[in-house]
């Protein structure tokens, strides 16, 4: 996840007083945001959450550390951690629009591929693969993420890519040399893909540790869009291209020569030969013209 660094505001410090309404013990927040006191705590000691306003010894919360826990608890579960929410309620209290940094985060980091993960049992994939899964090419499809064990289950995160595989290894492509086939292809893709990326980066190292202004965000986050579907075209044409040029030169190099050795054994080879020819045999055209 792209992480953007800048100054930490101090607005937080000044919301312990400024809400309206409700106040609440350490207990009751908690309670009300459907968390914990030991979550409450923790949010505070990280600048997440401002301190209450302390009446003797006891700390009164108000609407407004309500609605920051809460905003705090929705962004955990999009999947930020704790130090992205802190640089996000930083950029609010600056100013920012949260959908707008919400915009711009998602089209970085969201999915870039609709296929839904499934899990298999062993059995699920012995069946798949036959004998040709051995305990080797169990390991390799783990350690390249194709596979990841889930209690008695593996789940994958491509099922395509794993029904592929089993399609080729049953047709009798060795699986372990398939495997090291894709570790190599991975190597290359994450090359192109970190130079790609590099590409946006320049984008935002204009700015240095700082946000880009708030009304360049909605652009970032659209070339950000535009970018993914250029990228995915621009792998599958050049795979596609690599693949044509692989396979001609694998034409010109062994089949034509295979071709051409057959042919220079044709007029010795009897399995080259119609039924009672021979070398020294006249053709019809040749006895047609003795005639």
């Amino acid at each position: 996840m792209v992480s953007f660094r800048f100054k930490k505001s101090s607005a937080n410090k000044d919301t312990s007083t400024s809400g309206q309404g409700r106040e609440f013990t350490i207990d009751e927040l908690a309670r009300t945001a459907n968390t914990t006191v030991r979550n409450v705590r923790a949010y505070q000691d990280r600048g997440l959450l401002a301190p209450p306003e302390k009446r003797g010894r006891v700390g009164f919360y108000n609407e407004d550390h309500l609605s920051r826990l809460k905003l705090i608890g929705q962004m955990l579960g999009r999947g930020y951690t704790l130090s992205n929410i802190q640089e996000m309620l930083d950029a609010i209290d600056k100013g920012y629009d949260l959908r707008q940094l919400l915009g711009l985060t998602h089209a970085i980091t969201s999915p870039w591929t609709d296929e839904i993960p499934k899990n298999y049992n062993p059995v699920h994939l012995a069946t798949m693969f036959g004998t040709s899964l051995s305990r080797g090419a169990l390991a390799k499809t783990i350690e390249l993420g194709l596979l990841e064990p889930d209690g008695l289950r593996y789940r994958a995160p491509s099922p395509k890519i794993l029904h592929a595989g089993a399609e080729m290894a049953n047709a009798g492509l060795p699986l372990l040399e398939l495997l090291d086939l894709i570790a190599s292809l991975r190597g290359h893709l994450e090359s192109f893909c970190d130079q790609a990326v590099s590409l946006f980066v320049k984008e935002l190292d204009q700015y240095g540790d700082n946000l880009p202004p708030k009304e360049e965000l909605p652009r970032l986050a659209q070339l950000i869009w535009k970018i993914r579907p250029l990228a995915m075209t621009a792998i599958e044409s050049e795979v596609s291209r690599a693949l044509q040029k692989s396979a001609s030169k694998f034409v010109d190099e062994r089949i034509v020569g295979l071709i051409d050795k057959m042919a220079e054994e044709m007029p010795n080879n009897p399995a080259f030969q119609p039924t009672g020819w021979s070398p020294t045999a006249e053709t019809p055209a040749q006895s047609d013209e003795k005639k």
